[in-house]
């Protein structure tokens, strides 16, 4: 998360509003927090992150650097500097234009029916990352929750993305099955469609594409992507789409209904086969389920058994 979406205001008694005093920032103001960090505009087009998650490699700003290069139709990331103070972790970044597409599911109803603007937002993300090439530093990159690099040993995506499935079902599979019926066998069949997968040349994935992590100009333009590093490797543009339609809507009460309609618009409009999305979608939730809880008090354990419980790659042999 590079920049997370804008609060209204700042809380009481920050400590690092001081010590970025300190350090020769006296405006610093605080315009967000996410699950890695802390984000001060610190003027001059610049922002200051304070890790709390696992922070940036040299790793990152070379993929950035890949990014970058290739021009997408929006702002990306780009660090400037990395400091330690007291153990914690400062970068210094580009602060990225626009205001988040909206808010995040899990704090407001999304309505039943999704704009064009929204729709057509959601496109020119997806065509403008998959203008982007897989670089050999995407490759390298390990998915969050895993110890080694999601390509290492392997030459497809596909297959790279079975491994990941098996090593997280390792993890904690036996707690995910005992909310999923048939889980071992689920799991044996989305496995199997992953090996049946094409290989495609790879491009960027940024793998998080929340409405937050989208910035967008009054017109509702994408203008830039943030909070690469999630799931942030090289691979399948149409994993991307699949994740997308996904996560775009989490939580509300037409999130069923909007995964369904964004993953028959995105097949349409970019030309990916609808069981490679559903297999996808499957993936993505045996690979996620236990990052952030294993109970009911995160809603991201039970929306992946949700999502298992509904695919229809997971839950029978053969898809058309």
């Amino acid at each position: 998360m590079e920049t997370p979406p804008h609060t209204q205001s700042d809380p009481p008694a920050d400590p690092w509003l001081g010590r970025l005093a300190e350090l020769g920032h006296p405006g610093a103001r605080r315009i967000g927090a996410g699950v890695e960090g802390v984000v001060y505009a610190l003027g001059d087009g610049r922002v200051a992150k304070v890790w709390t998650g696992r922070p940036p490699t040299e790793l990152t700003r070379q993929v950035y650097t890949d990014i970058a290069r290739h021009h997408p139709p929006f702002a990306t990331p780009e660090i400037f500097e990395v400091q330690e103070h007291e153990g914690v972790v400062v970068t210094y970044e580009r602060e990225l234009p626009g205001v988040p597409m909206r808010g995040d599911s899990a704090h407001e109803v999304f309505e039943r029916e999704l704009s064009a603007r929204h729709r057509n937002g959601l496109l020119a993300v997806l065509r403008g990352l998959a203008s982007v090439p897989g670089s050999d530093a995407m490759r390298r990159l390990t998915v969050q929750g895993d110890n080694r690099p999601l390509w290492q040993g392997h030459d497809r995506f596909p297959d790279a993305l079975a491994a990941l499935v098996s090593r997280a079902v390792a993890r904690h599979g036996t707690s995910l099955a005992m909310h999923v019926a048939d889980f071992e066998a689920g799991v044996e069949r989305t496995l199997n469609a992953l090996a049946q997968l094409p290989d495609v040349p790879v491009t960027a994935i940024h793998g998080d594409l929340v409405p937050p992590n989208i910035h967008v100009d009054a017109a509702g333009r994408p203008v830039a992507v943030l909070d690469f590093g999630f799931y942030t490797t090289a691979g399948d543009p149409a994993f991307e789409a699949a994740v997308t339609a996904a996560i775009w809507d989490m939580y509300g009460p037409y999130a069923q209904e909007h995964t369904a309609e964004l993953t028959q618009l995105f097949a349409q409009e970019l030309g990916y086969a609808p069981a490679t999305l559903t297999v996808y979608q499957a993936a993505y939730a045996l690979t996620t389920y236990d990052l952030f809880g294993m109970g009911d008090n995160d809603g991201h354990f039970p929306w992946c058994a949700e999502q298992l419980r509904r695919n229809s790659v997971f839950t029978r042999a053969n898809v058309s």
